[in-house]
């Protein structure tokens, strides 16, 4: 038996005291450990307080849900659905119930339709350590099924079926989108941009934040050579050729609404393009990874140096230092990737636990059924006597909406638009680090063919304009795919931009940094300052 068995350990001076400045560190700097673990903690419980002592929020509805017990207001695709698309209402209670209970077990026993799955609907319920929880976060209720406002959203998704392989440089010119804009100016309750409260060809399709109607309809950071590395990424993509339109066959619409999965694919063009109709930007939005856009925008954005950063950087005029873990591209890039996983949760729990908004496709079977005389639902006379709805039907003989899409819409609800969601965080973060008025240099614009970029020398295009009309594109082209509504992008902007606010004002107080604020200019166009 060893004779040291029963000897008490010396303790170690962190046994013998708390106080770690006893512990020998060659560490220097204003606090001592202790110190500097009880201030990481304040700026945690702080900012967790603030986040606590906020007002409750509201989530209002539209009411869609109680109104029609056939469900014809909300989303169903993947559910069983009977030869009207009328979903089954056992599996819809299902749903409603797994919903509401949060319970794994319910989720795994829903009836659906056919292979296809839902997307993540117990994502609604995760929780974040930065920023705002999902469940703060409020957006007004969506249009509702029989409204003014719905039908002119309907109108502009079937319009932008019809001319997604019109180029935008062709817009004043062609007479399609020359009728698109007429016929949705006689709506009542239409919200897109105006000009003297009409639609016009330089407003058709195109949001409305700052800077969206300032030049071609396409952002720069859509168009202009990456900086990737040690090479660069030129903005020609795969595309899909003229006309690759589909779910206009009934039974194929209702299949897929089933959650059978198609064995169509998209016919694509063999020639790399830079975006230069709709066409191209609704396949650029179904490629790409989640904040993708926003990825590229910021590293180019970083390529003009020191001059394109926000006034309120306090490395601006410094002698000694510059930016770089703080305030400097690593800050940047990371917020961003940051930013849009939280403003998809917060999309997310909209999606599944308050709204429950249908797509596109799912009304564009309604209107075809109520069109047909198959069945008769309240629908808005304002779209079923639009001039869209009988081009549509002349062109593929039924009143579906024509997706870009093989597979159609994705599998969760339509409001707000994900896409929207995480470009309008991303953008929010970079015009908090850059400076807005900051004019692009070398503008450019694509030809109509998309083979070449050509010099763009109308009005000057600031950082500002263009991240916003990137926020826009990103979001309106889902709407140009058939997949989402014009209220699902912008109030998606909306809660992104809301969603990054709330993490820029839990990190304002971890800088060392003379640090007097974020400070930029809101997609509604107010000014903020964090």
């Amino acid at each position: 038996m060893s004779k040291n068995k029963d000897k008490p350990k010396k303790k170690s001076k962190v046994d013998e005291s708390s106080n770690l400045k006893e512990i020998d560190s060659a560490e220097i700097g204003p606090l001592s450990a202790l110190q500097r673990r009880e201030a990481a903690y304040k700026i945690r419980k702080n900012a967790a307080s603030y986040q606590k002592n906020l007002p409750l929020p509201s989530h209002p509805s539209n009411g869609d849900e109680d109104l029609f017990p056939n469900k014809i207001g909300n989303y169903s695709k993947g559910l069983p659905h009977n030869n009207l698309g009328l979903v089954d209402q056992k599996a819809y209670k299902a749903l409603i119930k797994s919903l509401s209970t949060g319970d794994p077990e319910n989720f795994a026993s829903i009836p659906m339709g056919g292979s296809a799955k839902l997307s993540n609907p117990q994502s609604a319920y995760a929780y974040d350590l930065v920023g705002p929880d999902s469940h703060h976060l409020v957006i007004i209720e969506p249009p509702a099924f029989s409204s003014s406002w719905i039908a002119s959203e309907a109108a502009e998704v079937y319009w932008q079926a019809l001319t997604r392989d019109v180029p935008f440089s062709d817009y004043d010119t062609n007479e399609l989108t020359l009728e698109a804009a007429s016929d949705l100016s006689t709506f009542s309750d239409f919200r897109g941009p105006k000009e003297k409260g009409k639609i016009t060809t330089g407003t058709l399709f195109r949001g409305n934040t700052p800077g969206d109607k300032e030049g071609p309809y396409i952002s720069q950071f859509l168009w202009k050579d990456i900086p990737y590395g040690p090479s660069t990424i030129i903005q020609r993509y795969r595309t899909t050729i003229a006309g690759d339109d589909h779910l206009t066959l009934y039974d194929e619409w209702l299949n897929v609404q089933n959650g059978v999965k198609t064995s169509k694919k998209n016919k694509l063009d063999p020639t790399p393009r830079f975006i230069r109709n709709g066409r191209d930007l609704s396949m650029w939005v179904h490629q790409d990874f989640t904040f993708q856009s926003c990825l590229n925008a910021c590293l180019i954005l970083l390529s003009y140096g020191k001059e394109a950063l926000n006034e309120t950087n306090p490395y601006n005029g410094s002698t000694t230092e510059d930016g770089f873990i703080t305030f400097g591209g690593p800050h940047i890039l990371d917020l961003i990737s940051r930013a849009a996983r939280s403003a998809l949760s917060a999309s997310w729990f909209q999606k599944w636990l308050v709204h429950r908004r249908l797509r596109p496709e799912e009304f564009g079977g309604h209107l075809h059924n109520h069109m047909t005389k198959a069945s008769n639902y309240p629908i808005n006379k304002e779209l079923t006597e639009s001039k869209v709805i009988s081009h549509v039907f002349s062109k593929y003989k039924s009143y579906l909406l024509p997706l870009a899409y093989p597979e159609g819409c994705p599998t969760h609800p339509s409001y707000p638009a994900g896409h929207a969601c995480i470009v309008g965080a991303g953008v929010t973060m970079m015009k908090a680090f850059f400076k807005e008025s900051f004019v692009i240099p070398a503008p450019v614009e694509s030809s109509s063919d998309g083979l070449s970029l050509l010099p763009y020398d109308g009005s000057p295009l600031t950082i500002g304009g263009e991240l916003n009309k990137l926020a826009s594109n990103i979001s309106i082209g889902r709407d140009t795919a058939g997949v989402h509504w014009r209220s699902d992008g912008f109030e998606g902007l909306k809660l992104g931009e809301a969603a990054a606010i709330g993490i820029l004002q839990d990190f304002k107080k971890t800088y060392n940094e003379n640090f007097a604020g974020f400070s930029f200019r809101k997609f509604d166009g107010t000014t903020i300052m964090i």
